[in-house]
């Protein structure tokens, strides 16, 4: 049954990487050379969005050319107020203004909106679940978040989507933006007995449903470049990376079922002898942007060995935080290695 899945998935693939006729015009993101990308969180206000503008210039002389934004629901929703993270979110007013000061800068901004999973942190369930409860893939389980990760969303209710392209809408408004983030790592809960709607269910055709109604949308329907994190694509068996790098929850062959023109951010914050999942996604047609954390060594490992590969479809390294930094510009990893990714082959885009 499992081969005949396999060959399945195999079929569906080669059928999404034909061309897609009578779906808007997808916009790129338009940067000079290999991508020099940083991922930033916790810019939740006007105020923390002119502090981050006046960064710029030195980002700029860094040779950083794209920003992943990470907004969430720290936004003035007019389709949902209630979901609004605070009551001094980011506005309009204020994303355009950033948006127009990168430019000046030659910066690329790319909101990002998690989805699925990532619905909670610690005890705090973020606005979607703590106003709409019914929408927890989990509903009633696990009280104060005690027992799991995260919390996921129900990727199998519509209600969702209903809700999520009404608030990713207006982010893509805001920002103006070519290019939206969604996510999408470290989701566990496919399947989970506590999971009423996925219980029992295939988890790659769950998870490549999550994908491809968020591809659905942001792409076929708004035209923009959609990127994911790629952890949950990745064989666990087959490349000894672990439970958080790759799956082991059976997500994986979803790599089959989803749309080739998906950006896939490989991430890996450790230094290895070699990186091989970043190749299989070159292999499968998919562009690719390695993501590093905060080790400066992994971080030059994993830039020398994906440039190295000299294909176009690794777009450059993108540099992740995962907290509020006084200086992004000297974030380690990014000043000890920005130069490798600014050399790289003009190819790279």
């Amino acid at each position: 049954m499992r081969l005949m899945r396999l060959t399945f998935f195999l079929v569906v693939s080669c059928l999404l990487a034909l061309p897609v006729t009578g779906v808007a015009a997808t916009r790129t993101v338009k940067v000079g050379g290999p991508w020099l990308a940083v991922h930033l969180l916790d810019y939740k206000s006007d105020a923390d969005l002119e502090g981050l503008e006046q960064q710029l210039p030195a980002l700029a002389a860094r040779g950083v050319n794209v920003l992943v934004l990470e907004i969430n629901y720290a936004f003035e929703f007019r389709s949902h107020p209630e979901l609004r993270l605070s009551e001094k979110p980011i506005t309009r007013q204020g994303a355009r203004r950033f948006v127009e000061a990168c430019r000046r800068h030659k910066i690329s901004v790319i909101p990002q909106f998690q989805s699925f999973g990532h619905q909670s942190w610690a005890k705090d369930t973020w606005p979607l679940l703590t106003k709409y409860p019914g929408l927890d893939s989990t509903p009633g389980a696990f009280p104060g978040n005690e027992g799991i990760y995260c919390r996921e969303w129900d990727p199998m209710n519509p209600r969702v989507y209903q809700i999520v392209f009404a608030l990713i809408d207006e982010i893509i408004d805001a920002f103006d933006a070519d290019a939206v983030h969604v996510g999408m790592d470290e989701v566990f809960l496919i399947g989970h007995a506590a999971s009423p709607s996925t219980r029992g269910k295939d988890p790659a055709e769950v998870f490549a449903k999550a994908v491809n109604d968020m591809y659905g949308h942001i792409v076929k329907k708004r035209g923009r470049t959609m990127l994911m994190w790629g952890d949950r694509l990745i064989d666990a068996a087959r490349y000894d990376y672990g439970e958080w790098e790759a799956s082991k929850n059976y997500t994986w062959p979803a790599i089959y079922m989803i749309p080739k023109d998906v950006i896939i951010c490989d991430w890996h914050y450790e230094k290895r002898d070699s990186y091989p999942s970043v190749q299989m996604f070159l292999d499968k047609g998919f562009r690719v942007l390695p993501a590093s954390w905060k080790d400066v060594e992994a971080s030059q490992a994993l830039i020398g060995q994906t440039l190295g590969l000299q294909s176009p479809s690794v777009l450059g390294h993108l540099f992740t935080t995962w907290s509020r930094q006084p200086a992004v510009a000297d974030w380690p990893p990014l000043a000890a290695n920005a130069g490798l990714v600014r050399k790289a082959p003009a190819s790279h885009r």
